[in-house]
């Protein structure tokens, strides 16, 4: 990450987030694993507190992402938020959120600056949350978790060489954003001919591996929750400081996969085979029981959910009275002082506004294309408030494709 001088063009301060040797973190990797690194980048968004004077950087996973023999350690600052004095680039703290990733659980999305009262005082926090849906609330001058975390256990892994991590952090609130888990009895039953293409799914190739959370690629098949498009990604969330409340827009879709030996001459001696989802890709129907996406609201006060609603509707299952099931999902929110929630993001091509308070609709229009982008407020010349989102489609799990940038006036 670099630093210019705006005015003259000269480099102000560059920091390294795979640490050279004698820097902090430099332990977190073994000899010489940390020359000619990838990953480990701020390839999502930043967030500048200028009263503090610190920029706060989400860092992706190091390549590669499914495969770490050749990695040992901890890693930082993979998959960690680093905060630095704005001016000078000094590392003031840092928070990691996976320690030695081998799922791809990059951070990406930008930290969220807001204030958190607790007995009766205001602690200057951010909220930093990643593919894998756990929601980290945290001191934003210290970096010290809000609510407490435990590091808990996870699987180990099986791949040969493989010195995968024993633990990994979860937050005692909030609860996770979205499913860490699957088991069989929990496989969607929305249609006959669904359940059974799922029922097969899950029996090919011998049977695949499930449980969770934090499930290791291995040498069979692993269904992985939430996947590599995550519980929520890039887009993050949006705050309503009147009310204390975080939104997020939640993705319930879990990646298939297992790691095969690469071959001779290859960067990493074990890779992962294909990019599977857990759905049947005709219609983009996930293979779990619904709902399938969710907008959410957490009360940063308290640490607890405030209402939770299905996102998104899937009419050929809407007519067969199968309601409420959510859709695929990319995009974020904006929240507005008039307590109101604008998201567009689902795959049925919708843009809604929600009830801040409550997480009722009260207002719901269809594009041409779904709008996988965040939507912008602003005033216009003419003193109203517009509400302005791109809707191109395509992507992950629609095949429409637009290319509009709509604005809408507010009454």
């Amino acid at each position: 990450m670099r630093a210019w001088d705006v005015h003259t063009g000269k480099l102000v301060w560059q920091f390294h987030s795979v640490p050279r040797p004698g820097e902090t973190g430099s332990d977190t990797w073994k000899d010489d694993d940390w020359k000619g690194r990838s990953g480990t980048n701020v390839w999502g968004l930043i967030s500048v507190d200028p009263e503090l004077g610190l920029v706060y950087l989400p860092h992706g996973s190091p390549t590669a992402d499914f495969y770490g023999g050749d990695r040992e350690g901890a890693n930082l600052f993979g998959d960690t938020l680093v905060a630095l004095d704005a001016a000078t680039g000094k590392l003031k703290w840092y928070f990691q959120t996976i320690h030695h990733d081998t799922w791809d659980y990059d951070l990406e999305s930008a930290p969220i600056l807001f204030d958190v009262t607790r007995n009766k005082s205001k602690i200057p926090a951010l909220a930093i949350t990643s593919k894998t849906g756990l929601v980290f609330i945290l001191d934003r001058k210290s970096g010290k978790p809000i609510y407490e975390v435990e590091e808990r256990p996870v699987p180990p892994s099986e791949i040969p060489g493989e010195h995968s991590w024993p633990t990994e952090p979860f937050p005692v609130k909030p609860a996770p954003l979205s499913r860490m888990s699957f088991r069989p009895e929990e496989i969607a039953t929305v249609t006959p001919e669904h359940e059974k293409f799922c029922r097969d799914l899950l029996a090919s190739e011998g049977g695949m591996e499930f449980g969770g959370p934090f499930n290791r690629y291995g040498f069979k098949p692993t269904i992985n929750f939430p996947g590599t498009l995550g519980a929520t990604n890039w887009h993050g969330g949006s705050f309503d400081p009147a009310l204390g409340y975080l939104f997020y827009n939640t993705l319930d879709l879990a990646d298939v996969g297992k790691l095969v030996k690469s071959p001779p001459g290859a960067s990493t001696v074990y890779a992962r085979a294909g990019y599977g989802r857990f759905w049947d890709p005709k219609d983009y129907w996930p293979c779990q029981a619904p709902p399938w996406g969710e907008m959410v609201a957490i009360n940063v006060n308290t640490g607890e959910y405030a209402w939770r609603v299905p996102l998104g509707v899937v009419e050929e299952l809407d007519a067969k009275g199968v309601h409420n099931t959510g859709t695929m999902n990319m995009g974020g929110s904006v929240s507005t002082s008039g307590g109101l929630v604008f998201i567009g993001a689902t795959n049925d091509r919708h843009f809604r506004a929600f009830d801040a308070k409550t997480g009722k609709v009260l207002w719901d229009t269809k594009l041409e294309a779904g709008a996988y982008a965040s939507p912008i407020v602003y005033q216009g010349k003419d003193g109203k408030q517009y509400v302005a989102v791109v809707a191109a489609g395509g992507g992950y799990y629609d095949r429409a494709t637009g290319d509009s940038l709509i604005a809408f006036a507010l009454p």
